[in-house]
C-alpha cells in the first residue's frame, strides 16, 4: 500500500494520475446517436489516456468504445428508465463502493447525484456541472460536499449561480478524428438539430426558414413522452412541404446531414450552458446562426463561424448570410479552441489541485 505522504509527493512531481471517470447509467460511451455528455466524455477519456494517465470508466451496459478500462455496474444500459431516480442512485452507490484510495487519485463525476454523496468517498471528486445550476438543480448543488471541486462548462453557466464552490471552467470539446468536412459552402437545407423541446425553438426555426424562403430539416431526439407530446401538439401543425423531419438519427447520419446543410440554426429559448451541436456543426465546416443566449457568444465568432442574432426578425437575413462564410474558418476555430487535448489539459490542472488538497 502506498502511504498518503508518498502519494502527495508523487503528485507534486506530476506523475500520471489514476482517474475514475463516472458516467450516468443511461447510454454507452460513446453513444450511437444522441448523448452529448457521453460523446464529450469519450473524447476526454481518450485524450487523458494519450497524455499518459490511467483512466477507468464506470458506466452501465456491456461495452464501450474508449481507450480506458471499463467497469460496468449493471449489465444493461438504463436508458428505458431515464427520468427515474433510483437507477442513477444505485449506480453511483455501486461505484462509490468500488473506489479506494489505493487504486485512484481522483474521481471525475458526471452524474447528477454524485456530488451529493462524494464526501463518502476516500478519493477526492471533481464534478462537471452539465446542466444549468439554477432552480432545483441549483439547490442540489448548493449541498455539495465542500471537498468536491465543481467545474463549469462555460462562463455563462457559471454566472447563473456564482455562489457555488466553483473550482474552474473548462469548455467542452470534441474529437475531430474521422469527422467529415465540407470543402465549399453547403447548398442543402437549413438544419435544426436538437431534442424536441420548446427550449430549443424548432417552431422558431420553421418560421424563420419560411420567411427566408429556405427549406428546413428538423433532426431531433423524440423518445420521451414529453418530447413526443410537444412534437404532436406544437410542431406537427406547422409542417409543410418545406420542412423535412428526421427522428433519432444515428451519429453517421447526423454528421453527413451537417456536411450537406447550408447552416445550423439554433434559436434557443433558454440559457444554454454550452451547446455541443455548435461544435459539431463548425467541425464539419457548417456555420451556425444562433440567438445571443447562454454560451453562444463563447463558442461562435460572429462573421467568421456564424452569426449571433438578438431577435426572431433577424434570423431570415442571417440564414442567407451564413451561407457565404468560409467552411475552413469554422473547422480551424474548433481545432484551435475546442480540441479534446485542450480540454484534457484543463481538467488535468483541476485534478491535480483536487488531489493535492486531500
Amino acid at each position: 500500500m502506498v502511504g498518503t505522504n508518498h502519494r502527495l509527493a508523487d503528485r507534486s512531481q506530476q506523475r500520471p494520475l489514476r482517474i475514475a471517470m463516472v458516467l450516468p447509467p443511461w447510454l454507452s460511451v460513446p453513444p450511437s446517436g444522441y448523448g452529448g455528455v457521453e460523446h464529450l466524455v469519450a473524447g476526454l477519456v481518450d485524450a487523458l489516456v494519450d497524455r499518459g494517465h490511467q483512466v477507468t470508466v464506470f458506466g452501465a451496459g456491456p461495452q464501450h468504445g474508449t481507450a480506458a478500462y471499463f467497469v460496468s455496474t449493471v449489465p444493461e444500459l438504463q436508458y428505458e428508465r431515464l427520468g427515474e431516480t433510483l437507477p442513477e442512485v444505485a449506480h453511483v452507490a455501486r461505484v462509490t463502493g468500488l473506489i479506494s484510495a489505493d487504486d485512484f487519485d481522483v474521481v471525475h463525476d458526471h452524474t447528477t447525484i454524485g456530488p451529493i454523496i462524494a464526501g463518502r468517498r476516500a478519493v477526492p471528486t471533481v464534478a462537471t456541472v452539465h446542466g444549468n445550476p439554477v432552480g432545483e438543480y441549483g439547490e442540489v448543488l448548493s449541498f455539495t460536499d465542500q471537498g468536491v471541486a465543481l467545474v463549469a462548462i462555460s462562463h455563462a453557466q457559471r454566472r447563473l449561480n456564482p455562489q457555488l464552490p466553483w473550482a474552474g471552467t473548462v469548455h467542452n470539446a470534441m474529437d475531430l478524428a474521422g469527422i467529415p468536412r465540407k470543402t465549399a459552402p453547403g447548398r442543402g437545407p437549413v438544419l435544426w438539430l436538437a431534442r424536441f423541446s420548446p427550449d430549443k425553438g424548432p417552431d422558431v426555426a420553421i418560421r424563420a426558414c419560411r420567411a427566408a424562403g429556405l427549406t428546413l430539416m428538423l433532426v431531433g431526439k423524440c423518445n420521451e413522452p414529453i418530447e413526443r407530446r410537444y412534437y404532436d401538439e406544437v410542431i406537427r401543425p406547422l409542417l409543410d412541404e418545406d420542412v423535412t423531419v428526421v427522428f433519432n438519427a444515428d451519429r453517421e447520419a447526423v454528421l453527413q446531414i451537417l456536411v450537406d446543410a447550408r447552416c445550423l440554426i439554433m434559436p434557443i429559448q433558454w440559457e444554454e450552458p454550452f451547446g455541443m451541436v455548435m461544435l459539431e456543426a463548425m467541425a464539419t465546416g457548417t456555420p451556425v446562426v444562433a440567438f445571443n443566449r447562454g454560451a453562444v457568444p463563447e463558442l461562435l465568432r460572429p462573421g467568421l463561424t456564424g452569426l449571433v442574432c438578438e431577435a426572431d426578425e433577424e434570423l431570415p437575413a442571417a440564414l442567407h448570410e451564413a451561407s457565404t462564410l468560409d467552411p475552413a474558418a469554422c473547422v480551424a476555430h474548433v481545432e484551435e479552441n475546442f480540441s479534446t487535448q485542450r480540454m484534457a489539459r484543463g481538467y488535468e490542472q483541476i485534478y491535480r489541485r483536487a488531489a493535492v488538497n486531500v
